[in-house]
């Protein structure tokens, strides 16, 4: 979302607010990274802000921060859980982006629920963007789980692993959570992929995508599969509904025997391509360009 913000010629930086690895400053597609080791001065970035972006723990100090300074705050809303909206509803938010239709509908029921709490300025739906063109390739072989958390359906994958020996499996080590990864012969193990080598260590392995989330407030791995036509099998979470749109398949996940039959109805070509075909075409109907004009719009007319 800040790429095309600094494609307009806008001065971008982002200041992290976790210790990590980088230890210096750095850039990234023209943007500004500073981790929080390197600089002590956030203050001081903020009183030569035009406007300042805060989302998920980073919310509340922001907003502190803004309304000392004077500055318009933008909160990015990533959830649908209680915390996102009541500190987006804390008071001097200029700009809420909901990433999804279903998280605009569920503000608004906490705004009716709790009719006190101070409605942002104005609000926003910027599906989170994905670049079809840097995630697109020819698919492989395995059927891939990212992230093997339970919450993602890590139990799911090992569950489906021992169930069908005959296919082959790739589980993605998660950046966060408990992983389960099976030690099976039929199940590569691959360590936490940077973003921008997903396309040739992930997508480029995988035949099908599952997401057996119990919760995603949108779903981008699925996204980011589609523009290889790569089919993606999913808990109907209301995210991954919407996100997924005809293009998902979509199985509870707590039905294995479901998950398999539909797993071994996509190894007969005929079936395979018709879905292929369906998620290309969600994946043109996801391009991201009249969302990112809109924001790079609303942003700009706060400074």
């Amino acid at each position: 979302m800040l790429r095309p913000l600094v494609e307009r010629g806008h001065d971008v930086s982002v200041w992290l607010s976790r210790y990590g690895g980088a230890h210096a400053e750095y850039e990234y597609h023209g943007i500004r990274v500073v981790p929080l080791e390197s600089r002590l001065d956030f203050p001081t970035a903020v009183r030569r802000a035009d406007v300042l972006l805060a989302h998920l723990e980073t919310v509340p100090s922001t907003a502190s921060l803004a309304r000392g300074y004077g500055k318009p705050l933008v909160v990015v809303c990533h959830n649908t859980h209680r915390p996102t909206f009541r500190d987006a509803a804390a008071g001097g938010t200029a700009l809420a982006v909901y990433n999804s239709l279903w998280m605009e509908r569920e503000a608004e029921l906490f705004f009716a629920e709790f009719p006190k709490a101070i409605r942002p300025e104005t609000s926003l739906v910027v599906r989170p963007p994905v670049f079809a063109d840097e995630y697109r390739t020819k698919p492989g072989k395995a059927v891939t789980l990212v992230n093997c958390n339970p919450e993602k359906g890590g139990r799911v994958l090992a569950a489906l692993a021992k169930r069908m020996p005959d296919v082959e499996f790739l589980a993605v080590r998660g950046a966060y959570g408990e992983q389960i990864l099976p030690d099976l012969p039929n199940v590569t193990v691959l360590e936490h992929v940077p973003g921008e080598e997903m396309r040739e260590r992930v997508y480029a392995r995988t035949r099908v995508l599952l997401m057996p989330s119990s919760y995603e407030s949108w779903g981008r791995a699925g996204c980011e599969a589609l523009a290889s036509g790569i089919p993606v099998v999913a808990h109907p979470t209301p995210g991954l509904c919407e996100s997924l749109g005809e293009a998902g398949i979509f199985v509870d996940r707590e039905d294995l025997a479901g998950y398999e039959a539909v797993l071994r109805k996509l190894m007969a070509p005929a079936e395979y391509r018709l879905a292929s075909k369906r998620a290309r075409a969600r994946s043109v109907e996801l391009d991201p360009a009249a969302d990112l004009a809109a924001w790079c719009a609303a942003v700009e007319s706060l400074a």
